[in-house]
């Protein structure tokens, strides 16, 4: 078994620890009415930008998510929130420093040895969620909870669920296709945007991911036999219907979206298998970009 599979693998175990510590986190995350920015790189920013959605729709306060390297220098923020696996990404470390003295910062971070440690106010550790491998599944997805558990918007029955993710076979011809596209609406438009990730890194697979609305608006047409198209949620009327016109594969969410990305992970590791590619071994990868100036 690769990392990647052992460490997709112990996702509900991830997720029912952090929904568990999130009481005792409340204070480093952001409160009600807090006008918030959630950064991240890669991975870590689909997270954020699911998280902000998430926050945003349940009442909580304005919040928006950017790549760390894009944060917007002139807005007013209460609190600024940075997912960072590593605790070393030179982004990540370079906008905090920046914000230090002038607004409040939270790392939420897998190692406790690493230099976010001393350049956020507030620290989340979830050291039980790191990883050996390049690729990020359980970090990313416990985060993700750790903040759903926050608003209260987790439930046991999406740890049922990711249990389903990881039991259940994939889709009949679904490792076979030559084109995946991920489709999200709301907060899953992040996740969506993460789980194409997930395949162009473990499998060197071509995969593009959109809200779901605006699929009819020039995507659908790359939609043939021998594509897939993943919907993470609930999906708009009528799409399914118009994906299978064209003879494509239509794939239906019918778990909790963060559960589906599961299933999602799952299937990057397995056309990985399929190519002959090794998921530990990600192309012109590492675990973190860290720059030199």
């Amino acid at each position: 078994m690769t990392h990647v599979e052992d460490e997709l693998s112990s996702q509900p175990e991830c997720w029912i620890r952090a929904a568990e510590q999130a009481a005792e986190h409340g204070a480093a995350l952001p409160s009600a009415g807090e006008r918030v920015a959630i950064v991240g790189c890669g991975t870590s920013f689909f997270m954020a930008q699911a998280a902000a959605v998430l926050r945003e729709q349940s009442g909580q306060g304005e919040t928006d998510a950017f790549a760390a390297s894009e944060f917007a220098e002139g807005r007013s923020y209460d609190r600024v929130v940075a997912l960072t696996r590593s605790g070393t990404t030179t982004e990540v470390l370079e906008l905090l420093g920046r914000l230090r003295g002038h607004t409040r910062t939270t790392a939420v971070t897998a190692d406790p040895h690493t230099p976010v440690m001393e350049s956020a106010d507030d620290i989340v550790v979830l050291d039980f969620a790191d990883e050996r491998s390049v690729v990020q599944t359980r970090f990313a997805t416990t985060a993700l909870t750790l903040f759903r558990a926050h608003l209260g918007l987790h439930s046991d029955a999406v740890v049922a669920d990711a249990r389903t993710a990881l039991d259940t076979p994939l889709p009949e011809g679904l490792v076979d296709c030559a084109q995946f596209t991920f489709l999200g609406r709301g907060w899953t438009v992040g996740l969506a945007n993460e789980a194409g990730l997930k395949m162009r890194e473990a499998s060197l697979a071509w995969t593009e991911s959109y809200p779901a609305m605006e699929y009819r608006h020039g995507p659908i047409s790359i939609t043939t036999h021998g594509t897939a198209t993943w919907m993470l949620g609930e999906a708009p009327e009528g799409l399914a219907e118009q994906v299978r016109r064209t003879g494509g594969l239509w794939v239906e969410g019918g778990l909790d979206p963060l559960a589906e990305l599961v299933r999602a992970q799952r299937l990057a590791v397995a056309v990985a298998a399929a190519r002959g590619l090794d998921p530990d071994q990600p192309r012109h990868l590492t675990r973190s970009v860290i720059l030199s100036h």
